[in-house]
């Protein structure tokens, strides 16, 4: 997932970071103990981490060799060098819902297990659930997580106000929102939100959890023909079919959809919590000043949104230098690191960061009480769990955009039913 840079945060924190002599393309052995070469994502978490280094440095006497990359360089990077089983790297920013899992299979990722429960000061237990989990495999820790989301209700407070519409806190309270919204404001969509089909699965699986429903059911077959599954197909297709942007276009990602919000074209939008300030920036949105936000309504099963980390730190597998490899991620993901991440505007996954105060004091009060309803009844991950993630998001989005344009859910989700059961009898040979 791509994500926006909190400007002033990334500019500070680069200018501090000229400072670093150790950070990028230095020389020294990471084999030797003194060298811990670290491979990052472009991300404003990074810049934070970079204009920290040198406390690390300091502390510990260890010497850091920063390799930062976009997502796509960095793909390419852990295909080649993961795959050739090099030592090149020790620490490694990944995606632990993306790629995690083929990663953990192809052995590339160290078990951290001992190493997570050794410090009570660092303290692993102070971790989400949902982000524990999508960090884990086959029962062995394989990362660390560092950032983390979850979907929540944005929606015009203008708008409801002069309908006279109470927030929905329910699925069925939302649907007639949008449906009256739509009918008193012929330019004004009731409801938008992701409509790609695979882009639309990370946020439809919010919908399908809160239906009662799951991508594969408790022995791993597919499960999404379930009649919980239709409905959450049906409801989230009707909801943009009929409630959406006129003409909609049935290739949206985050971008598009956030733009028709941002716009003042939507009253409601469901969309990761950690886009928000695209639509409180004066500078992006036009709604800026009447922008609220609230935990994703109930569904049949309650509000289950997914609760995951986005972005995690793990130890090569191939590193020989894989205790001070480790010292590096204790340090990057202590509370106070998290903290002063968060505070930047970048979501953490320690329960004792969203409790504290400072911690959501650069949030609105209302996105905060979202975001800690959500991690407490969060799903920890947001796409199938399987390898090849990119072909199941493919298959089981194919029903949302089905059912956006008008076609019969049911039938649908039985094709992506197949065709999904299929894939994962594939993926088990």
């Amino acid at each position: 997932m791509k994500r926006h840079a909190i400007v002033k945060y990334a500019a500070v924190a680069a200018a501090l970071s000229l400072g670093l002599t150790a950070c990028g393309g230095g020389s020294g052995d990471a084999k030797a103990s003194g060298t811990v070469r670290v491979t990052l994502a472009n991300h404003v978490w990074t810049e934070g981490i970079k204009a920290a280094i040198p406390e690390f440095e300091k502390s510990t006497g260890l010497k850091v060799e920063l390799t930062q990359l976009g997502e796509d360089q960095l793909s390419d990077q852990y295909n080649v060098k993961l795959n050739a089983g090099s030592d090149e790297i020790d620490v490694m920013m990944y995606r632990p819902l993306q790629e995690g899992k083929a990663f953990a299979k192809n052995g590339y990722l160290a078990d951290l297990t001992s190493k997570v429960s050794q410090d009570a000061g660092w303290d692993w237990k102070d971790y989400q659930d949902g982000p524990v989990k999508a960090s884990t495999a086959d029962g062995k820790v394989v990362g660390v997580p560092i950032i983390t989301e979850r979907e929540v209700l944005y929606y015009r407070k203008d708008l409801l106000q002069a309908a006279g519409i109470e927030v929905p806190k329910t699925m069925d309270e939302l649907q007639a929102a949008a449906k009256a919204i739509s009918a008193s404001s012929p330019d004004t969509a009731g409801f938008v939100a992701r409509t790609g089909k695979s882009a639309a699965v990370t946020q439809f699986s919010s919908f399908l959890y809160s239906f009662g429903g799951d991508f594969t059911d408790a022995g791993g077959k597919s499960a999404v023909s379930s009649d919980a599954a239709k409905q959450a197909y049906a409801y989230y297709g009707g909801l943009i079919k009929n409630y959406g942007p006129k003409n909609v276009s049935t290739d949206m990602s985050w971008p598009e959809a956030m733009a028709i919000f941002t716009q003042g074209k939507a009253a409601f939008y469901t969309e990761a919590d950690s886009l928000y300030k695209n639509a409180t920036d004066p500078a992006k949105s036009k709604v800026a000043d009447t922008v609220g936000f609230a935990a994703l309504p109930a569904g049949p099963a309650g509000s289950k949104p997914y609760n995951i980390p986005s972005w995690g730190l793990a130890v090569n597998q191939a590193s020989t230098n894989q205790d001070n490899a480790w010292k590096f991620i204790q340090w990057a993901t202590s509370k106070e690191r998290t903290l002063a991440a968060q505070k930047a505007g970048v979501p953490g996954p320690r329960a004792s960061v969203w409790a504290d105060p400072a911690g959501t004091s650069t949030y609105p009060k209302d996105l905060a009480e979202a975001i800690a309803a959500s991690a407490k009844n969060g799903v920890g991950h947001d796409r199938p769990e399987v390898v090849t993630v990119g072909k199941a998001r493919e298959i089981v989005g194919g029903p949302i955009v089905a059912t956006i344009t008008g076609a019969d859910a049911s039938a649908a989700a039985d094709t992506a039913h197949a065709a999904f059961q299929t894939f994962l009898d594939g993926e088990k040979k």
